[in-house]
């Protein structure tokens, strides 16, 4: 499985981006898919994270810190995800990784090692 993510760029405080992320390969590998960001300095942490890409079902599942302000969706037709960010703050302001993987529990969404399959990261830059 190979993730493509794009969409990055520079906005201002308050302003909005879409990131996009497209899986190529065995799709139906994978089970759990999302977004990661990794500021300079800092662990890489989980943004929002989808289980059930390929069934359908499921849920997304997002850090406090962007509640209410980011969403996840997906287009299964395209094997594609979105990340919809709104309202974003300086602190949003950090590399943005695409993430897949299969057979990861509930409990371990969250870390970045349970993850098998990386996109290349797409800057996200926010002005204040």
């Amino acid at each position: 499985v190979q993730l493509q993510a794009s969409g990055g760029g520079l906005a201002q405080a308050g302003g909005s981006l879409r990131l996009s992320c497209t899986a190529s390969g065995n799709f139906f590998s994978i089970n759990t898919m999302g977004w990661y960001r990794q500021a300079p300095g800092k662990e890489r942490e989980m943004v929002a994270v989808l289980n059930g890409i390929v069934s359908g079902g499921g849920t997304a599942d997002y850090a406090d810190s962007v509640k209410g302000r980011f969403t996840l969706s997906r287009d299964n037709a395209r094997n594609t995800i979105y990340l919809q960010m709104n309202n974003l703050k300086p602190e949003d302001t950090a590399v943005y990784y695409c993430a897949a993987g299969n057979g990861i529990i509930l409990s371990s969404l969250n870390r970045a090692g349970a993850y098998t399959y990386w996109g290349q990261g797409t800057l996200v830059t926010v002005s204040s």
